[in-house]
Order: C-alpha cells, then structure tokens, then sequence
C-alpha cells in the first residue's frame, strides 16, 4: 500500500475509535455486547480484511502498517479489537499461508468481508500452553474426519462461522506431529457451545467451550491437505500474532497515559494539581518510558518481519514486553487516581482489569521467558 493510501486508512480508524469507539465504551460495559451497527461499520472499514490479500478481497497490509492499525485500535476497550482479532489473525493466517486454492477461493473473500468471523479453536480443559497434548480427536471416517472433544475459552465462538481447529489425527504419534488444522464451519452438526464465559474484564469479548461430538468434516477441509501439519501452521503464525498482541497494548498503554495525565493535572491536593508531586512525577516518567520501549522494539521488530528475516526471538520479547509493560502502567494509572482509581466510574478500573489478560493469552509471559531464553541458548551454543 502507498503511504497517502495507508495514512488515510489509519486516519480513518483513528477517527473511528474516537468518534464512534471511545464514546460506546460504557454501552460495551453494561451489556457485554459490541453493538451490532459498531461491527458493521468495523466491516466497512474493511478492518476484518487488513491481513488478507487484495486479490481475495482484503487490504493485505505489511505487518508493520497492520502493527499501526491496532495500535490505534488499542486506544479504546480492547473487547473492539475482539471483534476482528480472530479472523485478521490465525482465522485467516492458516489459510493465507498453507491454504489449498481451494480453500483460499472458498474463504479468504468471505472473511475479509466480514461475512463469515473466524474462531481458533486450540485450547483445552487439559491444554493450554502445553498445546501439544491437546485430546481432541480427529478419526478417519471413509473420505470424512469425526471430531470430538473439547475445547476451552475460544474466543469469538458464539459469533463464529466457521472455526478453525487443532485436533489429533494420528493418536500414535505423540506431540505436535500427529495434529491437523480442520476449516469447520460452525453451522455443521455435532458442535454445540457452552455457556458464554464470565470473566474478570473486557466485557464485550465472547469466548465459551466449544464442543465437538462425532462432527463429521471432510478431509479436504484440513489446511492444506496433508494431516499432520496443523501445529506447524500455527507455529508459522505466532510471530505476526505476538507482534500485533504488542501493538494492542502499546496503543492502551497510551491510552492509560492519556487518563493519567488527564486526571492528575486536573486534581488538587494541598492547593496545586498532583501532577506537580515528584512521586506522581516518577509514575508518569516511569509509564512513558515503559511506553516508548514497547513500542520501539514493537515496530523495529514489525519492519523486520517485513524484510523476511527471523524474528521468533524478537516477537516473543515484544509480546512479552509490551503486555507486562501495559500491566505495570495501569496499575500506575489507578495508583495516580487513588481511591477514585478504584471505582467503576473512572476507565482506569476497567482498563486494569481488561490488560490482564494480555499476559495470559496467546502465550503467557512465562512461555515467552522460556522461548526467549531456549532461542538464546540455542544461539549461542551453535556459535561455540
């Protein structure tokens, strides 16, 4: 995209998330719902499509600019990014990358549309980070699989059309190798899905159980046609994930700034504003430079994935940065409001509450420490 095209894109969803966003926050809070006229409009940005490529109907935005993109988006409640995170991530991803044409053709368009939102369907009662044991099942069926089994916290599942799952399709080999990746879509029978969560924060953002009970998919709907493949899949798309996950919290790092400053320059105490205490001083110093790191590593590392270098070790300290980072400044944030910060009348309760999450999805920050310090070991013993 040329750089007019792409700062006008970005101008745009500026515009939308402080015209139409920040102003529906408290609607999101008291419903659990992101109104259904928002997500349209979201589909008429074209914001479902901004990782697919134009010739199926998307933007296909570098992960640089789409790491521009959801920083702005970062700056409102995070249950708005939700909406689309799916589907512009591994939804769409596994296909982009290792997709049959086929497979391509049928859905690329659909979910860069917004017509169909995609769901990833990994986690288990009994897998999280340890992705490889998942249990769901995966067992040939004449030119069909049979699905079945569990899985746990999918997020966007009651508003999904089709899922992409992870399920064992070869339970004699053990690990990540006996996995497959399956397109299904929502609507077939034997999927049925749980009670929508009840979570600490972003309300507005659906996830429940999803489950499978001898759901009969056919074989060509494994991504990509071989069995076998579908953790490495996954494995290709973490970088680009855990980059944009960084992006997201450097924009609501800003955010909390934002609310901070706003409140304590307004604030007085012994006859002049908070914001002249050095202590409260310290906390907003700390907060920017926390701020500004994230957001450095997180687009150094987006203009290097760009050039197809290896960036594993990279993303996965961004994503570890940025989300713990984004934690540390809003609990700031609600230190600088003092007992205001505590109540639900002030956003910075309910943001402390929503970046929590951060540093647990999509790879907690301890699975990033271990991959950060293995990929650490591992270069520097190859240089020995």
């Amino acid at each position: 995209m040329d750089n007019d095209t792409f700062a006008a894109l970005r101008d745009a969803v500026r515009r939308f998330v402080i015209e139409r966003l920040i102003p529906s926050e408290d609607i999101v809070e008291s419903t659990d719902e992101v109104p259904e006229a928002i997500i349209q409009e979201m589909r008429d940005l074209g914001l479902f499509g901004l990782t697919v490529p134009e010739e199926f109907g998307g933007i296909g935005l570098s992960m640089s600019e789409e790491a521009q993109v959801i920083y702005e988006l970062g700056h409102t409640a995070l249950a708005f990014r939700s909406v689309i995170g799916t589907t512009v991530g591994i939804g769409s991803q596994g296909i982009v990358i290792d997709g049959t044409p086929e497979q391509k053709a049928e859905w690329l368009p659909r979910l860069a549309s917004g017509e169909v939102v995609a769901s990833f369907a990994l986690t288990e009662p009994e897998a999280g980070s340890d992705a490889a044991s998942l249990r769901t099942v995966a067992k040939k069926d004449g030119s069909d699989y049979l699905l079945t089994g569990t899985k746990r916290f999918i997020t966007n599942a009651p508003r999904a059309g089709v899922f992409t799952v992870m399920a064992r399709t070869d339970p004699d080999t053990p690990g990540a190798n006996g996995i497959s990746a399956f397109i299904v879509p929502a609507n077939l029978p034997g999927i049925t899905l749980g009670q929508p969560d009840r979570k600490m924060g972003q309300r507005g953002t659906k996830t429940c159980d999803v489950i499978f009970d001898d759901c009969r998919v056919p074989a060509s709907n494994i991504i990509g046609g071989v069995a076998g493949m579908g953790f490495r899949t996954a494995m290709k798309v973490l970088d680009r994930g855990r980059i944009h996950l960084a992006a997201l919290a450097c924009g609501m790092s800003e955010r909390l700034i934002s609310e901070a400053l706003g409140y304590a320059t307004q604030r007085k105490q012994f006859g002049q504003p908070i914001s002249d205490f050095q202590l409260v001083q310290a906390m907003l110093a700390d907060s920017r430079v926390d701020a500004s790191v994230g957001w450095a590593m997180t687009t150094q590392t987006a203009a290097r994935y760009d050039l197809r270098e290896d960036v594993s070790l990279e993303a996965a300290c961004c994503k570890y940065f940025a989300s713990e980072a984004v934690g540390r400044i809003a609990d700031r944030a609600v230190q600088i409001h003092g007992g205001a910060g505590y109540m639900a009348d002030f956003k910075v309760e309910r943001f402390y509450r929503d970046v929590r999450l951060l540093r647990i999805y999509e790879g907690t920050s301890q699975i990033q420490q271990l991959l950060i310090a293995r990929k650490m070991v591992r270069a520097f013993t190859a240089g020995m």
